[in-house]
């Protein structure tokens, strides 16, 4: 399918393009948020020894290195997030949510991507990603 040259879904006014995605499963958020800075992890931001605190920088074994810029336990944490293939980076943000019917939605947020292009392909690997992150917390 070939992109609109006109479309401008996605773009801000300062921060490039972005992009969300979010995924509600039927798990505790507490049990939500341990998983994404344990086991989970791997899916989300690759196999990677980081410690979650603001300042800490990381490299996965994919490449892609960062660092974090917030970090509220049980709720979010924004990090940088560069794979080597960029010549620059963009902000991720990770976070959970008390769903109504008692559930927990995971989202990630990602802004100051390059272009139009940079984000389908990020739309494309965040649903993966949270499809990913699904299927785990429900076997």
């Amino acid at each position: 399918m070939a992109l609109d040259e006109n479309d401008t879904t996605g773009r801000t006014r300062d921060a490039g393009w972005e992009v969300g995605v979010r995924r509600t499963v039927a798990a505790p958020i507490e049990d939500v948020w341990d998983f994404l800075l344990g086991d989970g992890l791997a899916i989300w931001l690759g196999e990677t020894d980081v410690r979650f605190e603001k300042g800490s920088e990381y490299e996965t074994t994919d490449g892609v290195v960062g660092h974090i810029r917030s970090y509220t336990p049980v709720q979010k944490m924004r990090l940088s997030w560069k794979p080597t293939e960029w010549n620059h980076d963009s902000i991720l943000q990770v976070s959970v949510k008390e769903a109504a019917d008692g559930g927990t939605t995971i989202g990630f947020h990602q802004e100051r991507l390059a272009g139009r292009d940079e984000r389908k392909t990020m739309l494309g690997h965040w649903k993966t990603v949270t499809a990913e992150l699904a299927a785990a917390l429900e076997r």
